[in-house]
């Protein structure tokens, strides 16, 4: 039976329409060796074109933005150039797709960039936890130099020229990765910032980076080509609980929305999940544009966020991984195959390419 909601409705803005509702949300798979897209990387997102929008995987504009083993970047022209093999894919398909563009911080070990890359952050503040690298297995992170203010700005330049180039590459636009503890949000968060410049201290100068970082990118790319990714209340990355959780958010939600920007994409985590519901009337009332949630949703409690929460688009994670045909499975109730976590982040195609599409349904 087909169901007819929200969920499988266009949506639209600045010009820019999506066939359906759900967005693939972005999700590191670790094949691009020596950081390049590559075909196998084309074939996997052409698979899921179905998605009314696709989230690449976090994509480095820098060499310093690397920080996982086998994740891509989007600075260097052969990387640029294979990239293209990923929209051309895309396109062929007739769906859509944003980069995103993660410059991951102090969430890095030296032994998973190139030679030159460093590991930098607002604050010298090491992260708790540790990472996989290919040569000496699991590590700590490696302790972050800060940036200098000069640093800071050519950081900020550094996603303006990634935004260009994706778009060089034949992507729709790019999403700015300010959640789950990367770089973004460690200027956002008072436990990870504590500068005293221009870019610390209060939230509007914690908050600064960021607005910069999309201001650029707007007037390089234009506005429809822009999202940005949060996620408060997070923990993820050892991101500390703070007090002005709510002020700061509310307040970054009205500043991108001056911007503004095509879309805002929230990150729920499962455990501070209704601290987060309580923030997002909030949040929607001080952003006009489209308005992005995910965070474990099916089908069912999708279709209720787009009716009852002012959501406008879902984005699914784990559940593209294993059903490159997500809409057509829900749309018709099917039965969705589960993913095997120990493939997540292997080399190869196993786990990322060999999750086979339902069968056709007849009308």
């Amino acid at each position: 039976m087909k169901i007819n909601n929200k969920l499988f409705q266009s949506v639209s803005k600045h010009g820019i329409e999506f066939a359906n509702r759900i967005a693939m949300a972005p999700m590191t798979r670790s094949r691009a060796i020596g950081h390049i897209p590559n075909k196998l990387i084309a074939e996997y997102y052409a698979q899921r074109a179905t998605a009314g929008l696709i989230i690449t995987e976090g994509t480095s504009p820098s060499v310093d933005g690397l920080g996982y083993a086998r994740t891509p970047g989007i600075y260097s022209k052969e990387q640029i150039e294979q990239w293209r093999l990923v929209t051309d894919a895309v396109r062929g398909n007739n769906g859509r797709i944003f980069v995103q563009l993660m410059h991951v911080g102090r969430i890095s070990h030296g032994s998973n960039k190139p030679a030159g890359g460093r590991t930098v952050a607002p604050s010298g503040i090491m992260a708790t936890g540790e990472m996989w690298t290919d040569t000496l297995g699991m590590q700590p992170h490696t302790a972050p130099a800060e940036l200098s203010n000069a640093d800071v700005k050519q950081t900020i330049q550094d996603f303006i020229k990634a935004s260009k180039n994706a778009i060089a590459s034949g992507f729709n636009g790019v999403e700015f990765h300010g959640a789950n503890g990367y770089l973004f949000e460690q200027f956002l968060n008072p436990n990870t910032n504590t500068r005293t410049d221009e870019y610390g201290g209060s939230i509007e100068n914690r908050m600064r980076f960021l607005i910069e970082a999309v201001e650029g990118t707007v007037k390089a790319i234009g506005k429809e080509k822009v999202g940005v990714r949060i996620s408060p209340h997070g923990t993820f990355n050892d991101m500390l609980p703070y007090n002005e959780v709510f002020k700061t958010y509310t307040l970054l939600a009205a500043e991108l929305s001056k911007l503004d920007i095509l879309y805002l994409h929230i990150a729920f985590a499962s455990r501070v999940k209704q601290m987060d519901s309580t923030l997002l009337p909030d949040i929607r009332k001080n952003f006009k544009n489209i308005l992005m949630l995910n965070g474990g949703y099916n089908a069912e409690s999708a279709a209720h966020s787009l009716d009852h929460e002012g959501a406008d688009m879902i984005s699914f994670g784990s559940t593209f991984i294993s059903n490159p045909d997500l809409p057509h499975r829900l749309q018709y109730d099917l039965e969705l195959s589960s993913a095997n976590p120990q493939t997540f982040y292997t080399p190869g195609e196993a786990g990322l390419t060999d999750y086979p599409t339902a069968q056709p349904v007849m009308r």
